[in-house]
Order: C-alpha cells, then structure tokens, then sequence
C-alpha cells in the first residue's frame, strides 16, 4: 500500500527568498518597493477623514529622492551600502557620497518658527552603543511639528492650553524626521507622526502622567483598540460604538490617525500595525497588574514585558512612511520578526535609561530596567544602571549581527530597504533621546 507522501519541510528565509523573489521583484516597480526606480506623480494629500475610512489602494508610486540611511557599525557595513553589481545602482536610496536631498515642503513653511520643534544637544549615556547621525532636516522638523501641532488642537482636540509645554517639549517633529530619513515627503512623515503622537496621547492619559492608573486600564485600553480596529456590530448599537471614538482625547487620536494610515497603507500593512499595536497593549496590561500588586518582576519577566511594550510599532511601519512595501509574507519570516523585535527592545532600553532620572523624580515608583536589576539582583542603583547599559549594548550587538545575516540571506531589493529602514530608525531614536533635554537629563554615576 503506497505511503502518502511526507508533509514539505519548513521552509527558511533563504528558501523563501527564493520562492517569493521571483515575483517581488517583478511587482517591484508597480508597488514601489524601491522609489529610485519607480516612476510617477507624487502621492495625493490626505483629506482630513471624516469617517472610518476603508483602506484605499497602495499609494502611487514616488519619485522623489530620499536621504541613505546613517552609517552604522561594521555589521550593517555591507546592508547600508544597499545592493551592488549590474544594474542595481538605480537600487540605492540615493549615492553615499551626496548629502541627502529632500523635496520641498508643500505649502507654505511658517515665517514664525514653531516653539521648541528642535530640542538642545544633550550628552549620549557614557558606554552606551549607538550610531551618530546627522542633525535631521530642520526645514522638514518645523513643517512637521506645525502641521502636528494643527492637528492635535483643531482635529483632535488632543490637549488642554496647559498642556501646550510639554506638548512642544516632546519635540516630535524631530523624533520623527531623525527617524525616518528615507520618507519621501512630508505627508509620509506626518503618517509616523500622528500615530506617535496618538499612541503617546493613550500611554500619557490610561497608564502614566495625565490621569492614569492601572485600575480599569484593561476596559479603557480594549475600546480605544477599536479605534484601530474597527468594531463590527449589529445596526442597532454601531451608531453607539462610532460616537464613543469621539469620547476622550486619546480615542479621538487613535482614530483620525489610523484613518491617515490607511489611506496611505496595503491593507497588509495596516493590519500588520494593528498586530503591533494589540502586543502594546498587552505590554501595558502586564506592567499595570505589576503596579496593582505592587511587586517587582524578576529581570527575566520584565524584558519579556518590555518585548510587548516597546517601540515596535514604529519601526514596522518604516516601509509605510517610506512609501513602498515589504509584503506580508517576507515580513513575517521569523528571521524578520527576530530583528524587528531585537530593534524594538533595544530602543525600549534606551528609553529606560534616558527617562531614568526623569522617573525617580514622578510619584510612585516606575518600573525600568536598572530599577528591575536592582531590586532582583540586589545591586547598587549605579550598578544596576550600568549593567542596563550592558544589557542594551547586547540588544543592539545581536540587532545588527541578525539583521546583516537576513540582509545577506534574502539580498531582495525591498528587504534590503526596510532593513535600512529599521536600523535608521533605532539611531534616530537615540539622538532624539539623547538630545531632548527638556525631558531627560542623566543620572551622576560617572
């Protein structure tokens, strides 16, 4: 009797590379997997979005030019470089030796600068990796931090007048262009940045500074998802869903920014960013219960938390702002999924570190990384905090080490690109860090 035949084995990435390569490559330009090679008019302005939009198709392709990436260290050499041999120098997002060029910002850039849109250099954490990069666009840094600025008072109602500070302090415009410097236009930008600014709006006012607590964070937390993931009722209580979007700030950012979002996005990509942004919340769900109880995680327990509460959101959606598409089945290989979530801890640890001071001085006790280490392994607060550095310096080593083996493995134009992108971002987030003084100062353990 004939055996049927044994199930296929897994495949790897490079395998997948292979099985997929073919037609990525051929559907390159049509879905402007690298903007030096496509060829079209520039993406319409989004309308401000009245409703719950349905995701339009994938924007047209771009034409602009858009800055390299930084230079990082010697594992991310050969994948910043970009691809090389016949016919692949059109694949570069632009030549090494120039300085990036940037289109110019629509409209009109305001005479008046925009209060605090660029925050004072500040002094990078003594021993910590990182990679220097240049001073982001400060043309680019002002129209975006207006623009940002008018949607947060006139769309969103997102703050109170004594909110206004702290809101221009945040310097988010910065953020934002330091860490995507491949987004062709501004209105790519402003996609990264309203779903900053939203997502910080939900962490500020459910869980931190501005009202929150642990305490019924799981309800308020499940109905602002809805905002990104529309809720699908009867008819008779749709009407009752759609006008609790409208009910807080955080809710009303959450659901004009996604609606930006898919208008410029796949609906692949954006059901991606729904993923991410469901592991967020579950990362806030486990730090709330901690506070509840009023325990201290073992170290292990927290960085699996900080795995869920962290950055990733942000660097997956670095093909989005950048305006092309890493498709669903390339970005969710393991090996891909490995490097987004080394970068998203990494830059999370940065933020520990930074926010530390910052921290120690709000009421309560915070949870971070050298405040973990030093209750658990009975260290020093100096100690505790060195060893953090220790421990993100790792994160950052084994970043690159994986993101330069999935680089040489799958040598596809659009993989390639987003790899870029994911390293630009984890640098741009340093420098923001490093240089926001208005919201960090270190630590006296030098």
């Amino acid at each position: 009797m004939p055996q049927p035949d044994p199930p296929p084995p897994q495949s790897s990435l490079p395998e997948a590379a292979s099985r997929f390569g073919a037609h990525v490559l051929a559907d390159a330009a049509a879905r402007a997997c690298d903007i030096s090679v496509a060829t079209g008019g520039p993406p319409r302005t989004p309308s401000p979005p009245a409703a719950f939009a349905v995701p339009a198709p994938a924007p047209a392709p771009l034409d602009a030019p858009a800055a390299a990436a930084p230079s990082p260290g010697a594992d991310l050499g050969r994948l910043l470089r970009g691809p090389s041999g016949i016919g692949t120098a059109g694949l570069r997002l632009s030549p090494r030796e120039e300085p990036p060029q940037h289109p110019e910002p629509s409209a009109s850039v305001p005479t008046d600068p925009v209060p605090s849109t660029t925050a004072a250099a500040g002094t990078p954490i003594p021993g910590l990796y990182h990679h220097p990069v240049p001073e982001p666009d400060p043309v680019r840094i002002q129209e975006v931090s207006r623009r940002i600025k008018d949607w947060a008072l006139d769309e969103v109602s997102l703050y109170p007048d004594d909110w206004e500070e702290e809101f221009d302090g945040f310097s988010v415009g910065s953020y934002m262009v330091g860490c995507h410097p491949d987004a062709p236009t501004i209105d790519h930008l402003m996609i990264a940045t309203r779903l900053m600014v939203a997502e910080n709006a939900v962490d500020d006012c459910y869980c931190e500074d501005h009202g929150g607590s642990p305490i019924g964070l799981g309800e308020r937390l499940l109905l602002a998802h809805t905002a990104l993931d529309p809720l699908h009722t009867t008819e008779e209580y749709q009407p009752d869903w759609a006008k609790s979007l409208h009910a807080d700030a955080p809710r009303r950012a959450y659901r004009s920014a996604m609606e930006y979002f898919v208008q410029a996005s796949s609906p692949s990509q954006a059901d991606r960013f729904r993923h991410d942004m469901a592991r967020l919340h579950m990362g806030y769900l486990a730090e709330a219960a901690w506070a509840q109880l009023d325990e201290v995680p073992e170290v292990w327990e927290y960085l699996a938390m900080r795995q869920f509460n962290n950055f990733r959101p942000c660097p997956t959606i670095t093909d989005t702002v950048g305006g092309y598409e890493l498709p669903a089945d390339l970005h969710a290989q393991p090996a891909m999924q490995k490097v987004i979530a080394l970068a998203g801890n990494a830059t999370t640890i940065v933020n520990d570190l930074y926010s530390y001071t910052k921290e120690l001085d709000a009421p309560g006790r915070h949870l971070n990384l050298p405040v973990v280490i030093a209750e658990r392994e009975d260290l020093s607060d100096r100690d505790a905090y060195l060893k953090s550095v220790e421990v993100h310096n790792d994160l950052m080593h084994d970043f690159e080490a994986n993101a330069a083996a999935l680089a040489a493995d799958c040598p596809l134009p659009n993989v390639q690109r987003f790899l870029r992108g994911v390293a630009a971002w984890v640098d741009g987030n340093h420098h923001w860090h490093q240089n926001n003084t208005y919201r960090y100062s270190l630590p006296d353990f030098w």
